[in-house]
């Protein structure tokens, strides 16, 4: 896997290339724009609120990497899943680095007869076993895990 990260620094403002936006190239050909945030102190230091933040990327991903695993775990379990949410909250450090110290994800699962013990089984799956990112924020964040089941 590979990801490659471009400053354009450009500023919508002023038109120098004075921002923070940053333009990242998936190995996959996709593109992300991620940019800081305004610092009022001194502005030549911040982004312009364009796009997310880098962390909220990471945290938007970790998101997307889990519900991914419980829809596949449900669908190979012949759960009749239809839809999937996960609502991230977190906290982090107050000094460099701010890495994640807490992370609670709240999972929406809705279907046809789904079982809140195989929506419990595949969110419990995934979080020890298979979201790469999740077991990775874990060695600094603390990870619990709420859901709700809803039937269509």
């Amino acid at each position: 896997m590979e990801c490659t990260v471009n400053w354009t620094g450009l500023n919508s403002a002023t038109g120098s290339k004075s921002g923070m936006t940053f333009v990242a190239e998936t190995g996959s050909g996709h593109t992300l724009v991620m940019d800081g945030a305004p610092d009022e102190v001194k502005p030549q230091n911040g982004g312009a609120n364009l796009a997310p933040r880098p962390m909220e990327t990471v945290l938007a991903g970790t998101g997307g990497c889990t519900a991914y695993d419980v829809v596949l775990i449900l669908k190979r379990g012949r759960q009749d899943v239809q839809g999937c949410s996960v609502k991230l909250t977190s906290e982090r450090a107050q000094l460099d680095p701010k890495v994640f110290t807490k992370i609670h994800m709240h999972f929406t699962v809705t279907g046809k007869r789904l079982t809140a013990s195989a929506v419990e089984r595949a969110i419990a799956m995934s979080h020890d076993k298979y979201c790469s990112a999740t077991i990775m924020l874990g060695k600094t964040a603390d990870i619990t895990t709420s859901f709700e089941v809803l039937e269509v």
